[in-house]
């Protein structure tokens, strides 16, 4: 399928910065979707608490029911749809197996930026996020899960883009930008 527009997934550990990411794409005009989306709606249908054991089971769940692509096979309707208006940025491609529904439906179509960070940077601010703070034992035990359960490193390991999210906002978001300005041009 070829698009007039350009769909990049951002790719990342928990803690990494890919809301953050996707937020500069989205102060660029980009229209957004978001993977975790799909695991607070399955948790507000099934009525229960946006608890870090909770989104775990949903999203498990999720992947032995419609199969390690899941999140990436249940979103390409509303991707297509976005991708056909404006530029696309998914916040959350977690899965080789998602990535590999992507790029084999989209392909050139789709860009893959990796945010990087340290283990350490990332632990400290998911202990002090506002929304869903993880301890430094929940967040190992996620990250854990994410790459033996759920094949997170491959995307990271084959992005296109790589930026690294240590410290300087005013940096990473000017880094972002050039990324973004590149992925226009293209």
């Amino acid at each position: 399928m070829k698009l007039e527009h350009k769909i990049v997934a951002i790719v990342g550990m928990c803690g990494s910065g890919k809301s953050i990411a996707t937020n500069v794409f989205c102060e660029r005009g980009w229209e957004k979707v978001y993977f975790g989306g799909l695991t607070m709606d399955k948790l507000e249908e099934m009525g229960l608490p946006k608890t870090e054991e909770n989104e775990k089971m949903v999203r498990e769940n999720l992947r032995k029911e419609h199969g390690p692509g899941a999140f990436a096979k249940l979103l390409l309707p509303k991707i297509e749809k976005l991708a056909k208006e404006s530029h696309t940025v998914l916040d959350g491609l977690y899965s080789w197996s998602e990535y590999k529904e992507l790029t084999e439906y989209f392909g050139d179509n789709l860009s893959v930026l990796a945010v990087v960070t340290n283990r350490g940077v990332r632990y400290e601010r998911l202990t002090t996020r506002e929304i869903r703070p993880l301890t430094n034992d929940e967040a190992k035990s996620r990250d854990y899960a994410e790459i033996e359960k759920i094949e997170k490193g491959g995307p990271i390991a084959i992005a296109d883009y790589f930026v690294l999210n240590n410290g300087d906002m005013g940096a990473f978001e000017k880094e972002l930008n050039k990324i973004i300005d590149e992925i226009i041009s293209k």
